[in-house]
């Protein structure tokens, strides 16, 4: 446990990262009591019920925007790593919590909660718990200030790989993969793989770069990739934010003794 002890000291407590972490902490915890909220309401259990005031449904976005605001004024106008500092870490981590599980409803402005649409909301969900809790743990693109600076050289060197770095993973968003691209930021690796595969066919790059024969190629990559990966991801978003609603119409039910309906009546 010796180096959990070095690299709490190390990152957290002198690299003050004490208030990003709580803030991780409140994001996920308040996910997941949210969603396990929403399902019992949805599902008819326990004592939870929806929230309305004059008529109007509430949805929990609402207070996450105020917790949210309220936590980055407290954030910006308050002494470093003081007891507020952390106050407005766990606001800041709640309110992004409630806003971006609804991020769906937001996007399309209209209530796909628990539609296909809405799985949008997991899958945002999912890439920002990652990206805070990368950066929380420490792993970070912009390491530039570790690097000795009495070797001039090394540091030069150093602030060109990070620029190569944040074209790289500039170019993985123009190739489609944004989640790629928003964990690579964090993960070189990941983003110079992704870089140099095949863009969806759909992105800004093979509008620009590609031909018909390599678009054609692009379009058959990208169909065999999701036929793979889209199972797999649907039952995690299943999982984690919970089944969709159907949108698909229920067969009408034959009338009593046989027959036919007529639909026309």
């Amino acid at each position: 446990m010796v180096w959990l002890n070095e690299w709490w000291q190390h990152e957290i407590v002198h690299g003050y990262k004490g208030p990003l972490l709580l803030s991780f902490v409140a994001f996920v915890v308040t996910f997941v009591t949210t969603r396990t909220i929403t399902r019992l309401i949805r599902a008819g259990k326990g004592p939870f019920h929806n929230v309305s005031t004059g008529g109007v449904h509430m949805h929990h976005s609402t207070p996450g925007v105020l917790l949210l605001i309220a936590g980055a004024f407290m954030g910006v106008g308050s002494p470093p790593l003081s007891v507020w500092t952390y106050v407005a870490g766990v606001l800041i981590g709640v309110g992004a919590s409630l806003v971006l599980d609804e991020f769906a409803m937001i996007f399309r402005l209209q209530d796909v909660y628990w539609s296909q649409e809405g799985q949008l909301s997991v899958n945002i969900v999912t890439l920002a718990a990652a990206c805070i809790g990368l950066a929380a743990v420490g792993v970070s693109p912009v390491k530039v200030h570790d690097v000795p600076g009495a070797v001039t050289a090394v540091r030069i060197a150093a602030v060109v790989l990070l620029v190569f770095h944040f074209l790289v993973v500039a170019l993985t968003a123009l190739k489609g993969k944004y989640p790629t691209a928003l964990v690579g930021l964090f993960v070189s690796p990941v983003a110079w793989v992704a870089a140099v595969r095949l863009a969806r066919p759909t992105s800004p790059w093979a509008r620009w770069r590609y031909d018909a024969k390599k678009l054609a190629h692009a379009q058959r990559r990208a169909a065999a990739f999701d036929r793979r990966w889209a199972p797999v991801r649907r039952h995690w978003d299943d999982f984690i934010g919970g089944t969709p609603t159907s949108d698909e119409p229920q067969p009408a039910s034959a009338p009593p003794g046989g027959g036919t309906v007529d639909h026309d009546r």
